[in-house]
């Protein structure tokens, strides 16, 4: 019907769902809606029926990619557990510290518990990366993709 070929078609439809779901994603206003179409050289009756489109589908389009994320599972409970071997019979004294956790955890109303256990020293060295990484989440660069990413 159009007389076009079937990949100018797709590629048209991929543009046109591309710029939808990047735009619902970042929740970009109208007037950033229009700039960013009019560099792509519509008229402007195209430009005005492309922004109502996108106002009319935005809340549904980000429900949709909503559903579609993966659900991670969120943290319950922790119980924790230091055990000491002082002795044994071949050494008398020798100090081996173990510490084990158990984590309980949520996924889709589900419970699961996963069992952990590490030396104090891997212990030390993984609370200071978690440190350094809720740190680098105070960042202004941080704030601003995880902004964009709401």
């Amino acid at each position: 019907k159009f007389n076009v070929g079937v990949d100018t078609i797709q590629h048209g439809v991929e543009g046109l769902t591309y710029l939808l779901t990047e735009s619902s994603k970042l929740m970009i206003s109208e007037t950033d809606f229009q700039d960013s179409i009019h560099v792509l050289g519509f008229s402007d009756e195209l430009n005005k029926l492309l922004l109502q489109l996108y106002l009319d589908n935005r809340k549904e389009i980000r429900s949709i990619l909503g559903e579609l994320s993966p659900k991670l599972p969120s943290y319950h409970s922790l119980e924790w557990r230091l055990d000491v071997q002082l002795a044994s019979r071949s050494l008398r004294q020798q100090i081996k510290p173990a510490v084990t956790i158990k984590l309980h955890l949520h996924q889709n109303e589900d419970q699961t518990a996963q069992v952990l256990q590490t030396d104090p020293s891997t212990l030390l060295h993984l609370i200071q990366q978690l440190e350094q990484a809720l740190g680098e989440m105070k960042t202004n660069h941080c704030r601003r993709i995880v902004r964009n990413m709401k």
